[in-house]
């Protein structure tokens, strides 16, 4: 089973993401994210970082989820390649993330993501696993 692949959509970009189970699916849409922002293979596990959502509906979660990466990304300058989901359901998400700062000469910036949107948002269970949208 592919982990995610990219969705072209009109002016914005989205991913449509796979798991065998939801833990799985939000590391998936974590690497996928940032596979959008970045080359991962020049991204380091150097520093960690807790990741932790209060309980709602799975696709506010997911939302959530990746606008706290984002928001990682923007302040703390960080680019991450490593997710470990500990816990992700109707109590929420904790998680620890692992990458490193942003260095010009190493990493590339491929795409500048600026949100992460509802729109056409959707994580469902489907045969063999669960699937999200997210644009």
């Amino acid at each position: 089973m592919k982990r995610f692949e990219i969705l072209d959509h009109t002016a914005d970009i989205g991913i449509i993401v796979h798991g065998g189970n939801l833990k799985a699916l939000f590391e998936n849409a974590g690497e996928a994210f940032f596979h959008l922002i970045t080359d991962l293979r020049k991204v380091k596990r150097r520093v960690e970082r807790r990741v932790n959502i209060e309980g709602e509906s799975l696709d506010r979660l997911m939302v959530d989820w990746l606008s706290e990466l984002l928001y990682l990304h923007d302040v703390e300058n960080l680019l991450f390649k490593g997710f470990q989901v500990d816990s992700v359901g109707e109590d929420g998400l904790k998680a620890a993330v692992k990458g490193e700062p942003f260095q010009e000469g190493v990493h590339v910036i491929k795409t500048e993501v600026k949100a992460v949107t509802y729109h056409q948002i959707e994580v469902r269970r489907e045969s063999g696993g669960w699937r999200a949208q997210v644009i």
